[in-house]
């Protein structure tokens, strides 16, 4: 009898452990202000274009956003993710032979970020994307190893380790997560497809690891699909560290894949386009990564991206430019302008809060006051990230190509959640979008979300 409890039990744990220990990976206890300078990451002039391409695929992988807390040097690591199940501190991953990955030997980096194992064989939490790293094939990663050995500072000192509660301490019931969810095997090019969908496919299913975001999880904590030969949920859309990673494939809304590729280029260099702007954890992503990619790969990407879900039903949903341009001599414009919205609670907010940038047709301004016609977030299944724009605000990334991080202002200090509530419900249902009303209880949940609360992390980090 007490065999089987405790078989039952470490059944028990390996759940649990699985639910929560994947450990969103993408912000920390304290998230940066939307629009802060990107880490200063040192870039000594060199000559070897090994290394070079070595730099360029680690800025493909975002890996400075999760290795470098806040005012610290880069790929130092120490910072601290909030998971349900604890809070997971990044490592240190500069060729500093103590506190760092200077000791590695190249099978034992490529081991680590392929299969999730250190280098004593410890068993890494899938905060480290190793499961979309698996796809990275032998001369990238011997790029990117050269790239940390010899482009990066060594940084002696080592963040504080990680120490979740009993049993997702227990790093060994990983293997049982990694059965499931971790498919080994670098990408494999289809033959059916052109180079530059391929090339799409690889860095968005690998270094780019979009999926991680962008797919929804199972109970167990793994990404439901992690590529488009998996299924229809690849890159469908996910909440996750409070807001909600909008799709990245046709839906029967609008969508990203819905743009022209020139759109997509422009928003990944730049952080936003004619009618829409990056917020969230997206700042991070361009201002740290894809704006330093080629406009190459840019457009490989969206040919990849426009390419999923594009069959069925997903093909009769309203582009975002049609809505755009219908949206003028919308009746909702035609009231606005007109003053006929009396009675119209969600209308009223509308004009006294927003309408001097976004405009009575919902157009906005171009690259710089976001289009709430045909926009996706508006029109988005999951209202989350709405809401916390509308509660918190938001600031657009400062890349090379456009510097100044324009920001939308927080009204959670003078709108309540019935109000919040009205006026994304008008938002939602107005210039021919099509989202769901939006609830002052959604509201209510979204606000109290994004409370501070003190971590164990936290107070570890202030002994210091």
């Amino acid at each position: 009898m007490n065999a089987r409890r405790v078989s039952v039990g470490v059944a028990a744990a390996v759940a649990l452990l699985c639910a929560g220990a994947w450990a969103v990976a993408q912000k920390a206890e304290a998230p940066p202000v939307a629009g802060a300078p990107a880490p200063q990451v040192a870039e000594p002039a060199t000559s070897d274009p090994v290394l070079e391409r070595g730099r360029y695929l680690a800025r493909a992988g975002d890996c400075v956003s999760c290795h470098t807390a806040p005012g610290k040097p880069a790929f130092g690591g120490g910072l601290p993710m909030k998971t349900p199940f604890g809070t997971i501190v990044s490592t240190n991953i500069t060729p500093d032979p103590g506190a760092g990955i200077g000791a590695y030997t190249e099978a034992e980096f490529a081991r680590a970020l392929r299969e999730g194992v250190a280098k004593d064989g410890h068993h890494l939490y899938p905060a480290m994307p190793y499961p979309s790293f698996a796809r990275v094939n032998d001369e990238d990663m011997h790029a990117l190893f050269t790239f940390f050995r010899n482009g990066v500072q060594p940084v002696a000192q080592k963040p504080p380790a990680t120490d979740l509660p009993w049993p997702f301490s227990m790093r060994g019931l990983m293997v049982a997560w990694n059965w499931i969810y971790l498919d080994k095997g670098v990408y494999q090019p289809d033959a059916a497809r052109s180079a530059e969908w391929n090339r799409g496919a690889y860095l968005v299913q690998g270094l780019g690891h979009c999926g991680d975001c962008h797919t929804p999880r199972s109970m167990l904590g793994g990404v439901k699909a992690a590529s488009d030969g998996k299924g229809e949920l690849f890159l469908s859309g996910a909440v996750i560290d409070g807001w909600y990673a909008q799709p990245l494939r046709h839906t029967g809304r609008p969508t990203m894949a819905q743009w022209p590729a020139q759109d997509i280029v422009q928003y990944l260099q730049t952080g936003r386009t004619s009618h829409t702007a990056a917020f969230g954890a997206m700042v991070d992503v361009v201002q740290n990564s894809t704006q330093h990619l080629s406009t190459q790969d840019l457009q490989a990407v969206a040919t990849y991206l426009q390419s999923l879900g594009a069959q069925g039903s997903a093909q009769n949903a309203p582009s975002p430019a049609s809505l755009v341009a219908a949206a003028p001599q919308h009746p909702t414009a035609l009231a606005l302008r007109n003053g006929t919205v009396e009675g119209n609670s969600g209308a009223m907010v509308y004009l006294n809060n927003c309408n001097a940038c976004h405009r009575s047709d919902g157009t906005g301004a171009d690259k710089t006051f976001p289009a709430l016609a045909g926009n996706s977030v508006v029109n988005a299944k999951d209202p989350t990230s709405l809401i916390r724009l509308v509660l918190a605000g938001s600031a657009m990334p400062s890349t090379a190509q456009a510097p100044s991080p324009i920001a939308m202002p927080d009204f959670g200090w003078r709108l309540s959640d019935a109000d919040v509530a009205s006026v994304l419900s008008f938002a939602r249902s107005s210039w021919g979008n099509q989202g769901d009303a939006v609830t002052a209880a959604q509201v209510a949940k979204v606000r109290d979300s994004m409370k501070p609360v003190a971590t164990a992390t936290t107070n570890a980090q202030q002994q210091k």
